[in-house]
Order: C-alpha cells, then structure tokens, then sequence
C-alpha cells in the first residue's frame, strides 16, 4: 500500500517530549500506525475494527 500522500497526525497519548510518540493515518478501511521518530522505518497497518480494539486495551494499561 502506497502511503507516500497519507496525512498522519500524532496521538493523543504521545508525550510532548518526543519519547514513545505514535503516529496514525487513515487509509481506505484501515488505519496505518508509525513510530514518529522513524517516519521512514516499517508501519503497521490494521482494520478499523481491530484498532479500536487495540486503542481500547492500550487505554486499560
């Protein structure tokens, strides 16, 4: 999946001080997940239904 146009956008939860920061981005019946300090590095790519189940339980940490 080309995600070279794909507007991310930090999470709500990342820390200001740029340590363990997420980024996410909606793509069509996904959403892509990287890790902010490594734009170019691997990204993960979920459905929506299992992201929300993941930022659930990331929630309950």
């Amino acid at each position: 999946m080309d995600l070279s146009r794909v507007v991310w956008r930090r999470a709500s939860r990342s820390t200001a001080e740029g340590d363990n920061c997420v980024e996410v981005a909606d793509v069509p019946r996904a959403v892509a997940i990287r890790d902010s300090k490594d734009p170019h590095g691997p990204k993960l790519i979920m459905n929506r239904d299992d992201f929300g189940r993941l930022a659930e339980a990331l929630k309950n940490l």
